[in-house]
Formats: structure tokens, sequence, C-alpha cells
């Protein structure tokens, strides 16, 4: 057998021991980091791809939260605002009942301490409606709404009682009981307080029913871009198994190979010389490489 024969067969098996190494090396890394393309040597257009639509899940699932976080801020203000028109409904019934005719001056004054019970709780409301340290019914909050097309702002009216029209920059009650007509105009000022809050529970009603049809189809977008992501990244564990396995046994088959290649160049090339020491082979071994 010649020397470059001997030469060729160990560089052949040399190169097929690295290849598979190589190999090996990908297929662990794969399997470890269950992606397909652990970094931008394994493909670096298919790797930008995967990263581009990691980006978007991010983003889709952020918007996801930020609608989960709207809602929950109008869902505070609508209980409050709720509770809002539940007091106006008792105080339009209170007025009511004062403008009967039949009450006296003792039941008109126990009417009223009830009307200014009543304006002192709309106030109360309007105070602890809050969420994350925010006033939500003092008319300077807005809400912004994701929509398909970008944000709305949904703005939250002042409900206390000074916002109603029911008091006035003292603080003092608007509603008068000392007449028929008095009686009647604060059954007005009620009305139109009563609409008010109406008009915005109704506002925010329509936000959370805008909402959420949003954050279902984000839910389903974000699903779309999950199963993307895992279709073009995920590594398929059985096949990159049975491709390491494969690598190992080609790479002890080339190791062997080099093995008996130096045992060759040992035996027909320096047999005269008395063999090649462990020193030599491994010289011999980086030459080759």
């Amino acid at each position: 057998m010649s020397i470059n024969s001997i030469l060729s067969g160990l560089n052949s098996s040399l190169r097929t021991y690295n290849t598979n190494s190589a190999s090996s090396s990908q297929s662990i890394q794969r399997i470890a980091t269950g992606s397909k393309y652990p970094s931008a040597a394994y493909g670096p257009a298919s790797y930008a791809t995967l990263q581009r639509t990691y980006s978007n899940i991010g983003a889709t699932e952020q918007a996801k939260a930020n609608t989960q976080n709207a809602n929950a801020m109008l869902n505070t203000a609508a209980g409050a605002a709720g509770n809002t028109v539940s007091m106006l409904t008792s105080l339009r019934s209170t007025l009511l009942n004062a403008a009967n005719g039949t009450n006296g001056d003792t039941d008109l004054a126990t009417l009223q301490k009830s009307v200014n019970q009543t304006i002192a709780g709309i106030d109360e409301n309007a105070a602890t409606a809050t969420y994350n340290g925010k006033q939500l019914l003092n008319g300077t909050q807005s809400v912004a709404v994701q929509g398909v097309d970008g944000y709305t702002n949904v703005s939250l009216a002042d409900l206390s009682s000074k916002g109603l029209g029911l008091t006035d920059e003292q603080g003092n009650s608007t509603l008068d009981f000392s007449s028929r007509d008095g009686i009647l105009a604060s059954l007005d000022k009620v009305d139109s307080a009563l609409n008010t809050a109406l008009d915005q529970t109704t506002t925010i009603g329509a936000a959370q029913q805008g909402l959420g049809y949003q954050e279902s189809n984000l839910t389903t977008q974000s699903e779309m871009l999950y199963d993307t992501a895992s279709t073009e990244g995920d590594t398929d564990i059985a096949k990159e198994s049975v491709n390491l396995a494969s690598s190992n046994t080609l790479q002890q088959a080339a190791l062997f190979a080099i093995k008996a290649g130096l045992q060759n160049f040992n035996q027909s090339v320096m047999g005269p010389l008395g063999g090649i020491n462990n020193h030599s082979r491994s010289a011999a071994v980086s030459m080759l490489m």
C-alpha cells in the first residue's frame, strides 16, 4: 500500500470525523434549546424570520395585556357610574315625593335631609372610584381603548355632585325645596344629571364591548403567530435524535478508520525504522488535520 493512498484514506476519515462531530454538536444544541435555529449560524434568513415572528408575538401579547388593563379600569368606572345612576334614581324618587303637595314642612325637611345624604353619597362614590391611584370620575381621566385602526380615547365624565350640577362652587346643594316651582326645577336638574350618568355608563359599555372583540382578535392572532413560530422554528426532537445517533455512529466509524490508517502507516512505511511512537503518531494526526 503506497504512502499516498494511506494519507488519502486518513484525510478522508478525518474529514468524515470532523463533519459528523460538527453535526453532532448542532443536533445537541437544537435538542437542548428546542429550536431549529439557536443562532444565526444555523441559517441567517430563517433565524431572522423566526426572531421577527417572536417579536410580533411579544407585541401582540402586550397589546392583549393593555386591552385587559383598560377593561379592568373601565370595569371600575362602570361599577361606580352604575352606583351613581342608582343614587340619582333614588334622588329623583325623593323629589317626586316632595312634589306631590301633601307634605308638610317637617316632611319636606326630612326629604331635604335625605337629598343631602344622597348628594354626599354621590361625592363619596366619585372620590373612591380609583384605579392604580387615579380618580376615574372627576372629569380628568380618559382610557385609551385599542381598536383595529389604532387607539380611541374614552373620556370619563365628572360624576361628582358639582360635575352633575347638583351643588355649586362652594359645595352647597342647588336643589330647592322651598316651593313647588323650585322642586320642579330641581327635578329637571336631577333628570339632566341622570342622563349624564346614563350616557357615561353606555359609553363605557360600548368601549368594553369593543375591548372584548379586540381581545378575542388578539388572542387568535397570538395563537396563529405561536403556531407559525412552532412550525418554522421548533426542533423535531425525534428526527434530531436520529440525526445525532447517526452522526455519532459515523464519527466512531471515522475514528476507527483513523486508528487503522495510522497503524497501516506505522507498519507499511515506518516499519523498517521501528515504528513511530505515540508522540510521532500525534504529530502525524496534527499534520493530516
